[in-house]
């Protein structure tokens, strides 16, 4: 069976989000979690639990009050409207930032691990023989986290499709516009589509199986190339 004009768009809309959202979150977090792992202290703990919170505050609390930041009555309302001529509740540019926000630690949280791992004495080696913190970053720190650069993508991505609370909260329904994959899904139920409910819901099972597939795959290999 083909799938219909909505789906299609629900399809390209979600993709379009999880990839704008991923290189973002990939722009954002990695200084972020390069400063984690090299920060103790409040400050640092404060950071790094206000980037763990979305993990276990429920999305609807977030999209909450993410919705009413974004009011067109509040100061970033009015401002993205003076700039844009558009209103930021309900649009496509609200479920950016509310993904960004809400999928911050999947990203993070493996950088960070990864980045911790790098031995200080390599970089303090790299130092004496001149090279800046910018070139030890690039450098060293990098290459050695290239893999888990391929997992945070991954978990910020998949985890971006699957997204609802937030997505509903601040982008609502509208077909088109801000109408993802778990939103039509939703939508397909309360109409009582069942069959066009699951075929959505088989590519989601399908899309998820394959990506842990992939991670888990990559990660055995891995550790089978480091034992040999």
């Amino acid at each position: 069976m083909s799938l219909s004009d909505a789906e299609l768009n629900a399809i390209y809309l979600t993709l379009l989000l999880a990839s704008v959202t991923t290189a973002i979150l990939l722009l954002v977090g990695t200084p972020l979690a390069w400063w984690l792992s090299r920060r103790r202290g409040s400050v640092a703990a404060l950071v790094e639990a206000s980037v763990a919170l979305p993990l276990i505050l429920p999305p609807t609390v977030l999209g909450f009050y993410l919705l009413l930041m974004f009011a067109p009555d509040t100061p970033l309302g009015r401002a993205w409207e003076s700039l844009t001529g558009a209103p930021l509740a309900f649009s496509f540019s609200a479920l950016v930032i509310g993904s960004v926000i809400y999928s911050l630690p999947f990203v993070v949280q493996p950088l960070q691990t990864a980045f911790s791992r790098v031995p200080a004495g390599t970089l303090q080696a790299a130092a004496t023989l001149g090279a800046t913190p910018r070139d030890q970053f690039f450098s060293i720190v990098l290459p050695m986290s290239s893999r888990s650069f391929t997992t945070a993508a991954s978990l910020g991505f998949a985890h971006t499709v699957g997204e609802f609370g937030v997505v509903l909260m601040i982008g609502g329904n509208i077909p088109g516009e801000t109408q993802v994959l778990s939103i039509a899904l939703y939508d397909f139920v309360e109409s009582l589509q069942f069959a066009e409910a699951h075929r959505l819901s088989a590519m989601l099972i399908v899309f998820s199986l394959a990506l842990l597939f992939f991670l888990y795959r990559r990660e055995d290999a891995s550790a089978w190339r480091v034992s040999a």
